[in-house]
């Protein structure tokens, strides 16, 4: 068995859930606190794909609607982007395609990414359309989850590892 590690940003606006999301995936929990990221904070989650694992080492860069030069640094490296918007704010999937296009136009290189639509626990509450959804899913991985419930959570992971894993 083999161990690879891949570095991963995690980019998306203000108060979208990526922290939520990478406390759900690795430590499966969750803090109905809201603590606003400052600057950017590393963790790891370690993945199996079939005889092999692959450790991804998440970077949750504050969230911002554009990548400003401290921002842009933390790209350095990167092998995989996951994009993390509120499906109760649709702006914030604009803001999330925004991030990946200024990453991948700073980095000079098409990277993987996976589009995570958190808060499917207030489904209700959705500004997201089901017809956009399925416009952007023929364009990427797209994932309804819930860093509250944890639903989806692992499926976006566990694609984000495989498409990282065959970028490598």
């Amino acid at each position: 068995m083999s161990s690879v590690s891949r570095k991963v940003c995690l980019l998306g606006d203000f108060a979208v859930g990526k922290t939520s999301t990478v406390a759900r995936a690795v430590r499966n929990t969750f803090s109905p606190a809201y603590l606003t990221t400052v600057g950017v904070k590393v963790d790891s989650k370690t993945l199996r794909l079939g005889d092999d694992e692959l450790r991804l080492v998440l970077w949750d860069i504050a969230g911002a609607n554009a990548l400003d030069q401290m921002r842009a640094n933390y790209l350095g490296g990167s092998h995989g982007l996951l994009l993390v918007a509120d499906g109760t704010r649709a702006d914030t999937v604009d803001t999330a395609l925004e991030l990946r296009e200024q990453a991948q136009r700073l980095l000079g290189r098409a990277l993987p990414a996976v589009l995570l639509l958190n808060k499917n626990d207030l489904a209700g509450e959705w500004e997201v359309a089901p017809a956009r959804i399925e416009k952007l899913a023929a364009q990427l991985p797209v994932f309804s989850a819930s860093a509250l419930s944890g639903a989806g959570v692992e499926e976006a992971f566990a694609a984000l590892a495989r498409a990282v894993a065959e970028g490598a």
